[in-house]
């Protein structure tokens, strides 16, 4: 029985993704890399799960709404001198 697996592009890009996010927030790597989900494709490799897909597309869309309020936020604020 072979237990060895590959990685995929998806998952290999996904830990990029997740090195960027902790870099742009100042959070650990570690932290981002305990919340990825993972099963095994039809290829024998280390593919992502959906519902795994799911949660990193809604914590992304999150982040960029904060983003937006942030800088909406900052646009009707006064400079102060």
């Amino acid at each position: 029985m072979n237990n060895t697996h590959g990685l995929s592009d998806e998952f290999i890009g996904q830990v990029a993704k997740l090195l960027q996010m902790a870099m742009l927030t100042g959070t650990n790597i570690g932290d981002n890399l305990r919340i990825v989900r993972v099963t095994v494709g039809e290829d024998n490799k280390i593919v992502l799960t959906p519902e795994y897909r799911e949660y990193f597309e809604a914590s992304i869309n999150q982040m960029l709404e904060e983003a937006e309020a942030i800088k909406q936020t900052m646009q009707e604020t006064p400079a102060e001198a």
